[in-house]
């Protein structure tokens, strides 16, 4: 997967230009693969909106230079379609086909992750015609057969949060999930070094969330080698993930941390640790920004939480797919990690204050840019 985050803020001198001066869509489409994200997704929607010569909306005269194109109908299938942290995403992809002039793309699937819910989903999206799919590809083998339809159909389809080896999608959009686990382990051993840590997941085995236990696991057994990793079965029924992690912590009460690998669960403990009375007592963090989370780790209940751009995995499968067929499959969309952001005591303010609908809140204001950026980490980018 290409790595996004690199810093990249403009092309290089020489980079081909549009006629009034600003970025080209075939350069906004190689920084969107090779380490733009966002900034490379909005300069190519600012050439595709802010032409000069064609502004009338897609089934007319097209978007911005683009030719016309029928109202093309996408569908996401999902494996937990009322859980929270997919609340960004639908934004996402609802703002990516209103600035494309589509109609907003069906959300369906599992409520409680079910495999079989989520291929009836997608077997319904193929025979009613759909114009593009993306799922998240949370089990290796039950989606292959249907992915192979849909393409032989002509109906491109998006691995999005989760994908699975052996299949075959055009692309994934979402985290590298075993490296974000590992990356978290890297971090948990700062903190602990000896004892019991309990881990809560959602959905054992799921190509979701699996990676990124095996992912934690591998890092504390290489750095913090005597720490004992309890996992957690907290269920996909985001109601029933406090019951879980509680009933869990009352039998390990000398438990050093308290840690989780998906949105519900984190959420939960935060909520227990508060509850407790266990804020600055034991160590905790994990995944998402869920209102519980954030602002547990704003209060300190959380030492982390780490936040994977859920809004991305609606936006940009959107993009990609609306690209593909476009360009007649010239255009193929490149995988994209949707990235690993720490935060933590000293950036959730952000995260609460800001309210933004990027994270799952309700506002569309924009946010004030701070007046100097924090250096991020340095990475090496082979294009």
């Amino acid at each position: 997967m290409s790595a996004l985050h690199d810093g990249t803020a403009a092309g290089p001198a020489g980079e081909p230009t549009a006629p009034d001066g600003g970025v080209s869509r075939r350069r906004a489409l190689s920084w969107v693969g090779t380490g733009g994200g966002l900034l490379a997704a909005g300069s190519l929607l600012t050439a595709c909106t802010s032409s000069s010569d064609s502004g009338s909306k897609s089934g007319s005269g097209g978007v911005g230079n683009f030719p016309s194109t029928p109202k093309w109908k996408f569908v996401f299938v999902n494996h937990v379609t009322t859980n929270s942290f997919f609340t960004p995403t639908r934004y996402g992809l609802a703002d990516a086909a209103a600035t494309l002039g589509l109609p907003t793309p069906q959300w369906t699937g599992s409520e409680t992750g079910g495999v079989s819910q989520m291929v009836s989903a997608m077997d319904t999206a193929i025979n009613s015609g759909a114009d593009g799919i993306a799922i998240a590809l949370t089990d290796n083998n039950a989606f292959v057969a249907p992915t192979k339809r849909a393409l032989a159909k002509g109906i491109p389809v998006i691995a999005y949060n989760a994908t699975a080896p052996g299949n075959y999608p055009l692309t994934y959009v979402g985290q590298d999930l075993y490296q974000s686990g590992f990356q978290m382990g890297k971090r948990i051993a700062q903190d602990v070094t000896s004892g019991e840590i309990l881990v809560g997941i959602s959905q054992p085995g799921g190509n979701n969330v699996q990676p990124r236990l095996d992912g934690l696991k591998a890092a504390l057994k290489e750095s913090a080698p005597s720490v004992k990793v309890t996992s957690v079965n907290t269920g996909a029924a985001q109601a029933g993930e406090l019951n879980a992690m509680t009933a869990a912590y009352t039998g390990h009460t000398d438990a050093k941390g308290l840690y989780a690998v998906d949105a519900g669960s984190t959420a939960s403990i935060a909520q227990l640790i508060t509850r407790r009375g266990l804020k600055g007592k034991i160590h905790a963090g994990g995944y998402d920004t869920l209102t519980d989370t954030v602002n547990g780790v704003k209060s300190g209940a959380l030492d982390f939480t780490i936040d994977q751009s859920a809004y991305l995995q609606g936006f940009l499968p959107v993009l990609y797919l609306y690209l593909y067929r476009l360009s007649g499959t010239l255009v193929v969309p490149p995988s994209t990690d949707t990235g690993l952001t720490f935060v933590t005591k000293a950036n959730a303010g952000l995260y609460v204050s800001a309210n933004s609908r990027f994270e799952g809140g309700k506002s569309k204001s924009l946010i004030t840019m701070p007046p100097a950026i924090a250096l991020p980490p340095a990475t090496a980018v082979t294009l």
